[in-house]
């Protein structure tokens, strides 16, 4: 029973299905934004909403039935249990808003699709590299929001006034989201040598400290890549192997045969007179 519920499960064909539901689903769940689709078709969303939810259930399930403890130790399958759980979650009273939670089942996607499950764990991967860019950052806002503080706070209290007020401004200049009219510009007109404070912050954070994450992302992704491209050539060397284990076999048995042969012709050949 279990090994062919497992065949089951590891079908390609299965997977299909299930990717197939989750996009259904995902636009099931985005058509319930909508009062208009939802006074047309309401019952029909929530028909196709219990109905894949109810298939979701059956199938992790029969995949806890099939791997047993195994199941547990899978970090993706984890993933896929919390997003089905919280579905399953009431959605009435003070809970209501695990109703919004509903879309996460759409990351299901990342479970179902290599090439996402990759990406996720390039990005895993890159975490601890990315939080010491991250410590980094936090000093340099740090000590460029206590120094805006003291220089413009008296004259620019709503940017300034406070490090937290700093902290704000110098994050909206690192985006360089109107960061020269709305802030600099302004501030270089009570202290027109303010772009020797400006200038360095936006260099030193936009195009030295924030290009690290993508140096350190694109690095863990290569080395997912490559960890990839090692198991799958390690899966195809033991495919590989057991394919001509078989063949070994039968040349080893055959070589004994042909051996054994001659030296029956050599024991049955007559010895010359002497």
């Amino acid at each position: 029973m279990r090994s062919w519920l497992k065949g089951i499960l590891d079908n390609p064909r299965t997977e299909w299905i299930i990717t197939a539901l989750i996009v259904i689903n995902a636009i099931t769940l985005g058509l319930e934004t909508s009062p208009a689709a939802v006074a047309a078709i309401g019952p029909v969303l929530f028909f196709l909403d219990v109905t894949i939810l109810a298939i979701f259930v059956i199938e992790l399930s029969a995949r806890i039935y099939v791997h047993r403890l195994a199941f547990f130790r899978d970090p993706w399958r984890l993933f896929d249990l919390f997003v089905v759980a919280v579905a399953l979650m009431p959605a009435t009273g003070n809970l209501s808003v695990l109703r919004a939670l509903r879309i996460l089942r759409v990351l299901r996607l990342i479970t179902v699709v290599p090439s996402l499950r990759r990406v996720v764990g390039g990005l895993i991967t890159a975490l601890p590299g990315m939080g010491s860019i991250v410590a980094l950052l936090a000093l340099i806002y740090y000590v460029f929001a206590v120094m805006a503080t003291k220089l413009f706070g008296a004259d620019f209290p709503e940017w300034f006034g406070n490090l937290g007020a700093s902290a704000y401004s110098l994050f909206q200049i690192m985006t360089l989201e109107s960061w020269s009219m709305g802030i600099v510009r302004p501030v270089m007109e009570k202290f027109p040598y303010a772009w020797a404070f400006f200038v360095p912050y936006i260099i030193v954070t936009t195009f030295a400290a924030l290009n690290l994450f993508i140096g350190v992302v694109v690095n863990a992704m290569q080395s997912e890549h490559d960890k990839v491209v090692q198991d799958e050539m390690a899966a195809e060397r033991e495919l590989l192997q057991q394919e001509t284990e078989p063949m070994m076999v039968e040349i080893r048995k055959l070589r004994a045969e042909i051996s054994e042969l001659k030296d029956t012709i050599v024991g049955t050949r007559p010895q010359p007179a002497e």
